[in-house]
C-alpha cells in the first residue's frame, strides 16, 4: 500500500479514538443491542475503509486495485484488536 495512504489510515484510526465519544452516541442512536461491539467496529472500519477509497482516489488519481485493497484489509486485521478494545 502506498505510504502516504497508509499514514492517513493511521492518522484517521487516531482520530476515531480520540472522537470515540461520537461513535458512541452513534451507537446509542442506532444500535439494538446498547453498546454493540460489533456495531461499533463496523462504524470505524466504515469509516477507515472511506479514508482509504478517498486517499486512493485523492492521492494515486484511481480506485485502489485488488492488491491494495487486500492489503488494506491485512492493515484491518493488524489493528482489529486495538479498534474492538475501544469499547
Amino acid at each position: 500500500m502506498d505510504e502516504i495512504i497508509l499514514k492517513k489510515l493511521e492518522q484517521k484510526i487516531r482520530d476515531t479514538i480520540s472522537n470515540k465519544d461520537d461513535i458512541k452516541q452513534l451507537i446509542h442512536s442506532f444500535s439494538i443491542i446498547d453498546n454493540s461491539k460489533s456495531f461499533a467496529l463496523g462504524i470505524v472500519v466504515g469509516r477507515i475503509y472511506n479514508a482509504f477509497y478517498y486517499q486512493s482516489k485523492r492521492i494515486l488519481n484511481r480506485d485502489p486495485t485488488k492488491e491494495e485493497f487486500a492489503e488494506f484489509l491485512e492493515f484491518i486485521k493488524t489493528k482489529k484488536l486495538d479498534l474492538e478494545n475501544l469499547w
